[in-house]
C-alpha cells in the first residue's frame, strides 16, 4: 500500500497458504491487490515434519494421519478464483519449461494472481504413500496433469484422478491500490 509500485512475489507452501495464511489469501483474493502469490503444494506441511495440510488428498497418508486423511482437499485454484483472484494457472515441477511463462505472466498482470505449483516431498509425504523417491512423483505429476482439453474429453471416473494445468482462469478487474489511490485524490480535492 505504501509503495504499489513495487513487483511482490510471495512464495509460500500449501499449508501456508491454505489454512495458516487462508483468511489472508481470500481477502488478497477480494480485494485483488497487486501480488503474485506462487504457491508450493506439496500436499503437507514437508519443512515441519509432514503433517496433512487441507491440500493433502483423501485419504492419503501424513505424520498427523497415519491410517489415512479424511478431510477433503480444497481445490486451491478454485477456491482462489471463486474468491476473486484475477489470474489463475497450476503447473507441476514435471512441467518445468511452462512453469516459467505462466508466473512471468502472473507478475504481468494486473491485480492479484496465483500460481499453484505441484510440486514433490519424498522425504515425508512421498515415504508414506509409496511415491519414496524424485523420480516416482515427477511421473506421478506426469500421469495425472491434463491441460483443459484433455480434462473435458475424459469421464468423470477418468476426472477423479486428474488435475489441469495451464492458464485455468485471467479476467480484468480494477485494483485494490488504485482504487485506494483515487479515494485518496478524491478527498484532497474536497
Amino acid at each position: 500500500m505504501a509503495n504499489p509500485e513495487l513487483t511482490v512475489v510471495v512464495l509460500a507452501g500449501d499449508g501456508d497458504m491454505s489454512a495458516i495464511g487462508g483468511n489472508h489469501l481470500i481477502h488478497t483474493c477480494r480485494r485483488n491487490i497487486d501480488l503474485t502469490a506462487v504457491i508450493f503444494n506439496n500436499f503437507n506441511y514437508g519443512m515441519t515434519g509432514g503433517q496433512y495440510s487441507p491440500l493433502t488428498p483423501f485419504g492419503d497418508n501424513a505424520t498427523t494421519a497415519p491410517y489415512g486423511n479424511i478431510d477433503h482437499p480444497f481445490d486451491l485454484c478454485g477456491l482462489v478464483k471463486s474468491a476473486g483472484a484475477t489470474y489463475v494457472a497450476r503447473s507441476t515441477t514435471f512441467h518445468a519449461l511452462n512453469l516459467p511463462k505462466l508466473i512471468a505472466d502472473g507478475i504481468s498482470h494486473r491485480g492479484f494472481s496465483v500460481i499453484e505449483v505441484m510440486t514433490g516431498c519424498h522425504t515425508c509425504y512421498g515415504k508414506m504413500n509409496d511415491l519414496r523417491n524424485p523420480i516416482k512423483m515427477l511421473e506421478w505429476q506426469r500421469d495425472h496433469a491434463v491441460n483443459e482439453k484433455q480434462y473435458q474429453t475424459l469421464s468423470e471416473e477418468e476426472k477423479k484422478d486428474k488435475f489441469i494445468v495451464g492458464l485455468l482462469h485471467k479476467v480484468e478487474k480494477p485494483e485494490y491500490t488504485d482504487e485506494y489511490s483515487k479515494i485518496i485524490e478524491n478527498t484532497k480535492k474536497k
